[in-house]
């Protein structure tokens, strides 16, 4: 079956990764971020390449009118979608008594309200007579408390509940709810939240981009709820939920002070 996807944070790491799975398996792309340039280079290449319809639509997640926009545009040109990939999103370093607030309540808005507000979105204008898959992205930081990046994992928290919560109000319909959790990945992730030399991000031990987007992809595909691409990945998630929460906090803090 070809499906029409719609990706957001598609210029890059995982999202391009994923935008390119999609395409090799011939589905339809909507691609989503702030970069238009970047994304119009990405829609050509895909087209001609994978024979493939692309559309580019470029808007900031940051502002809350942008789900509403970006939907009034589809119903415009008369595309339905068959999947949403909530993949953008992004962090920020340090002690929250420090770091700026413009910068926390931006990231809030990305990581969480634009991602909900397109979820509904979509929801509201799937068809019944095909399946429709959403997949979001988390994190393995959404299973502790994450001193130096609180703002971050409390937002990857919030997503990993909310779609858990989903698929099981979606189950037994013919859409999937899909939440992937991975790990510290090489993307610009590092470099945009001034992670540099924090010892979650050690390039030795971060996983490649297009490993993550294959697991979620695949992971999507087949209906699963929750994806971590990696046993390392898994073992974290379900360690912390084992051991002591003061434990667990004192260790994410030493682990991410910077060397």
């Amino acid at each position: 079956m070809k499906y029409t996807a719609l990706i957001t944070g598609a210029s890059g790491g995982i999202g391009y990764q994923l935008a390119k799975l999609f395409a090799k398996d011939g589905h339809n792309l909507v691609l989503v971020a702030r970069s238009e340039d970047k994304l119009q280079q990405m829609a050509l290449q895909f087209a001609i390449k994978y024979k493939i319809y692309t559309k580019v639509i470029a808007q900031d997640l940051a502002k809350p009118e942008a789900p509403q926009l970006i939907f009034d545009e589809l119903k415009r040109e008369g595309l339905q979608l068959d999947i949403l990939v909530n993949n953008a999103g992004f962090a920020n370093y340090g002690y929250f008594r420090e770091t700026d607030v413009q910068k926390e309540l931006a990231m809030m808005q990305v990581n969480m309200l634009a991602l909900t507000h397109l979820t509904k979105l979509f929801l509201a204008q799937i068809r019944t007579d095909r399946p429709a898959k959403v997949l979001n992205i988390a994190s393995t930081a959404a299973f502790p408390p994450g001193p130096l990046m609180a703002v971050y994992y409390a937002t990857k928290a919030y997503v990993l509940s909310f779609s858990e919560a989903l698929a099981a109000e979606q189950e037994g319909t013919n859409v999937s709810i899909t939440v992937l959790c991975p790990g510290a990945t090489a993307t610009d992730f590092k470099e945009r939240a001034n992670l540099d030399g924090s010892g979650i991000f050690r390039d030795s031990l971060l996983a490649d981009a297009n490993d993550v987007a294959k697991a979620g992809y695949e992971g999507m595909m087949a209906g699963e709820v929750l994806v971590f691409p990696s046993l390392k990945d898994k073992l974290t998630a379900f360690s912390v939920r084992l051991a002591p929460r003061r434990l667990v906090r004192k260790l994410v803090k030493v682990i991410q002070e910077k060397r």
